[in-house]
């Protein structure tokens, strides 16, 4: 069942270690499919060359398995939270990409400094508390830390990232690991200027109602 979107998931995921994302086994992409409402996501501990559309499992919004033989991911609890608590969202993206969560290690927010922070994320990209993993708690954190943007860090732990399909939430993740990096460089240098927020909303405006075809 959901074959299409099980071979999406397993290219998207790709898409983490080539984008230095992830490394070995961690992080994870879901999709909640519009129809059924059903939820794919990856097996827990399995090495991203090795996957397979077979692999991945399919889970109800409970988190009862309805489709695989492997282990969900162990955040996929928290993937089922958000998708509960945003009826908006249909991908998430789960990452410890290096230089956003360095931020997150010092629980500081990624200010909005670069014009390409303003278009993506509308603002600053957030940075919720700190939650243990296996239950619900990260995804309580993600609900309520992250805003409009698409994307937060989560303290001492790594990105959340979320989207209108999982495509969406992917590239949120790998444009808040660019963004940090660059962000990073410039402290390097000085203090960075924040872009006056009348300004980032004409850029965010701009972006995801005029930009593109």
């Amino acid at each position: 069942m959901l074959d299409k979107l099980k071979e999406e998931l397993v290219q998207l995921h790709l898409e983490l270690p080539k984008n230095n994302l992830v490394v070995w086994t961690g992080g994870n992409v879901s999709a909640r499919d519009q129809e059924t409402g059903l939820v794919v996501i990856k097996p827990s501990g399995i090495r991203y060359e090795e996957m397979r559309p077979e692999h991945m499992v399919v889970v109800n919004l409970e988190g009862e398995i309805i489709e695989g033989n492997l282990k969900p991911s162990s955040d996929t609890a928290s993937h089922l939270y958000i998708y509960k608590h945003r009826p908006d969202v249909f991908g998430v993206v789960h990452t410890h990409s290096a230089y956003a969560t360095a931020f997150a290690a010092v629980n500081r927010p990624i200010p909005v400094v670069l014009t390409a922070i303003a278009d993506e994320f509308g603002g600053p990209i957030p940075c919720g508390g700190f939650a243990l993993i296996g239950d619900e708690a990260i995804g309580k954190v993600v609900v309520e830390s992250i805003g409009k943007s698409p994307a937060v860090l989560l303290k001492n732990h790594g990105v959340f990232a979320i989207g209108k399909n999982a495509k969406s939430a992917v590239k949120a993740a790998i444009m808040t690991e660019d963004n940090a990096k660059t962000v990073w460089l410039a402290l390097q240098i000085g203090t960075p200027d924040e872009i006056p927020m009348e300004d980032v909303e004409k850029l965010h405006y701009r972006y995801t109602h005029v930009y593109g075809q």
